[in-house]
Parts: C-alpha cells; structure tokens; sequence
C-alpha cells in the first residue's frame, strides 16, 4: 500500500488535474536518463549534442546521435506507469492534461492525447531552413529532404536544446492556473521552467503531490511526497482518485 498524508476527503474537490513527468517515469520502461544532473547519455555529456552551439558547430554529430537515440526508442513499450495515465485520461477526459519533459513516444503509446511534450519529441524533426516541422521515424543524413521546402542538409532534431524556449507554454501555464490537483513524476526538479510548475499550481491553490524515487530540491514545496517506483505508485494513486471521485459522484 501507499501511504498519503491528506488525500482521501480532498479527492471530491480535483476536477482538472495536470500531470508533469520526467525522465524518472521513462527509465522504468529502459530509456536511459542523459538530461539528469550527471548530463550524461551512453557516455556523451549534454553540451555535446543538446544545444545550440553543438548543432551550429557539428550537425550532423547531433543528428547521428539523435539517430540512435531514435532508433533505440522504438524499442522500448509503456510501463504500468504509463498505462495509469492513460487510464485516468480515459476517466477525466479533457480534465486531465500530461505535461512531459521527455522526447519519447511512450505517452503517446500507451493512448494519452491530452498531451504537452514541452521539450520536442524525438520521431518529429525541425527544418532550420523554413521552420518546418514534421513527423519522422527513420535516420536524418545529409540527403534527407525536408518535406516543406525541399532542401536537403538543413534537418535538426526537434528537441528543445538548453537555453531554448520550452514548447506550449502559454497552453501549460493556462493549465497550471486552472487545476485543482498537479502531479510531478519522475523528475528531478533541476530544469527549470518545468521545477517552477508547482510554484505556479501552489499559489492557484492545487493540491500538490510528488512521486519520486527519492526526494528533489522541490519536495518541500509539494504538499505531499510519494516515494518510490511510478510504476507501482500510480496505478495506485490512479485507482484511488477514480474510485473516490466515483463515489462522491
């Protein structure tokens, strides 16, 4: 069992919830964590291949590295994690939002559509010729076209580099100020705008829970820290808010 300090009688009041998941949510599912504070990805530090600088200096350096990355994602399936989301999609529908800082498809696999992937996603790719982007699954060379303006040589992954401007952020802070229950799973609390998320949920008087394996910088913020594997925290956590709110209803 979980243990929860608070939650059973607040239930009856989330009717908007907003999920934030990190890489933590992702490595039980395999991916390797390379955006933590080690920056580390099979041996390559983040300032090599995650910024502005190394795409100008080395493009195609970046782009082999995002093939692989690429190519090892199709690999790996949702964990029970995942599959809980879905599953309190399926029960909030439009009320529930998931907010990932990961480039994976593991949301989208296990059927979540009310999904923000603030970071990029690895199978879409960005022309830095004409802006253009669009969804692609096999490896960028120097002949691969872009399917807008036709040129070839001007792909780059379409992944928030650091020191890049998040994606959705207007549509994640709109969320942020409207819920009554936010979610942070999995994630670090080192990348900001993403570790100010529940600053922001707080002070529009969210109710706040952390599921962790261990605890962050930003857990005295949450109202409520979870410890542990997400994969067996929420399916529980998930269980206990469908079935409370179930029976207020």
């Amino acid at each position: 069992m979980i243990s929860h300090s608070d939650i059973n009688g607040r239930v009856a009041s989330f009717n908007k919830i907003v999920v934030l998941t990190g890489a933590g949510i992702s490595a039980e599912s395999g991916v390797p964590v390379f955006r933590g504070p080690d920056g580390l990805w099979n041996g390559r530090r983040v300032e090599e291949v995650a910024t502005h600088e190394a795409v100008c200096r080395d493009p195609w350096g970046v782009n082999n590295f995002f093939n692989e990355m690429r190519r090892f994602a199709q690999t790996v399936k949702p964990n029970p994690a995942h599959i809980a989301l879905e599953k309190l999609e399926k029960h909030y529908q439009n009320d529930l939002l998931v907010v990932t800082q990961n480039i994976d498809h593991l949301h989208k696999h296990a059927g979540n559509q009310n999904l923000l992937a603030m970071h990029g996603e690895l199978q879409s790719i960005l022309c830095n010729h004409c802006g253009g982007r669009f969804p692609f699954f096999e490896d960028v060379t120097k002949e691969t076209l872009c399917l807008s303006c036709q040129k070839p040589g001007v792909l780059r992954p379409d992944i928030v580099f650091f020191n890049e401007m998040p994606y959705h952020m207007d549509e994640i802070y709109a969320a942020l100020m409207s819920c009554d229950l936010f979610i942070a799973v999995g994630t670090s609390g080192f990348v900001y705008p993403a570790a100010g998320f529940v600053d922001i949920a707080s002070r529009a008087g969210a109710y706040t829970i952390e599921v962790n394996l261990a605890e962050t910088e930003r857990s005295p913020i949450f109202q409520e820290k979870i410890t542990g594997p997400a994969g067996k925290i929420l399916p529980l956590l998930v269980n206990e808010l469908i079935e409370t709110r179930a029976t207020v209803a």
